[in-house]
């Protein structure tokens, strides 16, 4: 499968478009919003693949869905800041919409949507700036984690339960 499978299909569901007997966007939109998030993320992040994009032509290379090239921290930010542009888009539609009417003892109030559809927005792009602040201070990478020396943060909680690494032994306080 291709990026356009794999990241449409993450997308799809973070903007709850699953039914596909029903989608609500097209296979070429949600393509093209990849790119133009995938174009607007590479400007904040540095990546271990440098990605040639190409909105006019809907083309995004390497492929960072190919196992030789698989970049998970690069598939993960784009889909999350496309679902804030799609999100986005869909608070500046609904709003039209957003009425309330009342006629007597009846009444209709569409307010709610835009309510709704703003507050998934908000969680949505607060989720996508966390995520890129953990990957721009090499949080979400696992390289080096498992590092530990006497000097290393981790190291005085492991020393203190009864492994002294300076000497290589154990200890009872």
């Amino acid at each position: 499968m291709s990026w356009q499978g794999q990241m449409g299909t993450v997308v799809r569901h973070l903007v709850n478009d699953t039914d596909s007997a029903s989608y609500k966007f097209t296979d070429k939109r949600i393509e093209t919003s990849i790119l133009v998030a995938a174009q607007l993320v590479i400007i904040q992040a540095d990546f271990a693949n440098t990605y040639d994009i190409n909105v006019e032509a809907c083309l995004l290379s390497p492929d960072p869905t190919d196992t030789d090239t698989k970049d998970n921290d690069f598939l993960a930010l784009v889909c999350l800041k496309t679902a804030c542009i799609i999100l986005g888009g869909d608070i500046r539609s609904e709003s039209g919409n957003a009425i309330s009417i009342k006629d007597g003892p009846s009444a209709i109030d569409l307010r709610g949507v835009t309510q709704t559809l703003a507050l998934l927005y908000k969680d949505m792009c607060e989720k996508y700036e966390n995520m890129l602040f953990a990957y721009e201070s090499g949080e979400s990478s696992i390289n080096g984690q498992a590092i530990l020396s006497p000097y290393s943060p981790g190291s005085d909680t492991i020393t203190r339960h009864g492994v002294d690494h300076r000497s290589g032994g154990y200890f009872n306080y």
